[in-house]
């Protein structure tokens, strides 16, 4: 934990530095630079604390949208110095491209901002990914599911945006659709005032959805009654059957409490195509050992944005789309919304509109 408090204080440290000896600037506007970056940054505690929840709702979605961007900026203001910085190093990158130098300097706004455009606007697209899946057990007719994670409602995804992709979900015409957690980004306040649940019931299908870490970050006596309240069935460590489906959800392992994984999934009725909600995709190997048929997942968010992207990718066995163990078939998404500022860079948002069929012999 001390060590996420002291890196951001470090890279602020060095590209405080930076920003002193390029830009061609008086001292004082120097210092407002500065002093604008680091209280920019310093919003994100607010926002983690829950202050922004007594504020008027536009002043809430300012300092949450300006706060957590300002985390990803910085990120990218510590690459781009730092490649200066091994470029003085080998003597590629001469001292006067770095000191007072109004041309670097307007390069790297230009170029930063372009990158964020860039990010915001494939942020908004939403991707529609499709998944063939096959079974040799029983179906009256194949199944079509629409698969989500992360939507991540709150005060950067508001009511408006969640009805848009209401509005997607409803074009795929699906059997069921099954979320993977986090619909609750960090606070209820933001769908409680806009009434999000009201979206949810617009959805022509069942709803099924596990927890997610966000949802305990919320709190989960909160986020379980908006379930509820929006018609979401939850599956918490609990199974459902819906036609020739068993669903199964399990507990987020923010839950220390959470039931074992075998225990769980000896609530299934293997006679179905048995298909587990679990957030985060660890220990893939439990869900092949209890014979499920597919997995989907979420969590990772594939890191959001490059390079962060490369470190979920190390970190998770599947960080991200379909993989398989033995008879298992998996999935996982890189989620619909997104944490924080609303950039994909290296990354997408996306749905995934899954068929299940029977296997041709």
């Amino acid at each position: 934990m001390m060590l996420l408090l002291v890196l951001p204080l470090l890279a602020m440290a060095y590209v405080g530095w930076h920003v002193w000896t390029l830009v061609p600037l008086s001292r004082l506007w120097r210092c407002v630079l500065i002093v604008t970056g680091i209280a920019s940054f310093m919003l994100i505690f607010l926002n983690l604390s829950h202050a922004i929840d007594r504020m008027p709702m536009w002043l809430a979605r300012w300092c949450y949208d300006v706060g957590n961007s300002s985390i990803i900026i910085l990120l990218y203001l510590v690459i781009i110095f730092m490649v200066l910085d091994l470029g003085r190093l080998l003597r590629l990158v001469p001292r006067a491209w770095v000191y007072h130098n109004f041309y670097t300097t307007a390069a790297i706004i230009i170029g930063v901002f372009a990158v964020f455009l860039l990010g915001n606007v494939a942020y908004r697209h939403k991707a529609r990914q499709t998944l063939s899946l096959t079974t040799s057990k029983p179906l009256e007719h194949p199944v079509r599911l629409v698969l989500l994670s992360d939507l991540h409602l709150g005060y950067h995804n508001p009511k408006a945006e969640l009805h848009r992709w209401v509005e997607m979900i409803n074009a795929e015409h699906p059997d069921a659709v099954l979320i993977a957690g986090d619909i609750i980004d960090m606070s209820i306040r933001p769908l409680a005032d806009e009434h999000m649940a009201e979206e949810f019931k617009r959805i022509d299908a069942p709803v099924y959805a596990c927890l997610g870490n966000h949802e305990y970050y919320t709190g989960e006596a909160q986020a379980r009654h908006f379930y509820d309240e929006a018609g979401i069935h939850l599956l918490c460590d609990t199974a459902v059957v819906d036609g020739d489906l068993c669903i199964i959800g399990r507990d987020d392992r923010s839950n220390p409490h959470r039931k074992a994984a075998a225990k769980v999934f000896a609530l299934a009725d293997k006679s179905k195509y048995t298909i587990v909600l679990d957030h985060q995709p660890y220990f893939l190997e439990q869900a092949e050992r209890a014979g499920i048929d597919f997995q989907l997942s979420g969590h990772t968010h594939h890191g959001q944005i490059w390079p962060i992207s490369w470190i979920t990718d190390r970190l998770y066995e599947c960080s991200y789309g379909y993989c398989r163990r033995g008879d298992t078939d998996y999935y996982v998404s890189s989620g619909m919304g997104i944490w924080g500022g609303k950039f994909r860079i290296g990354t997408r948002s996306e749905y995934v509109v899954a068929t299940i069929e029977n296997k041709k012999n």
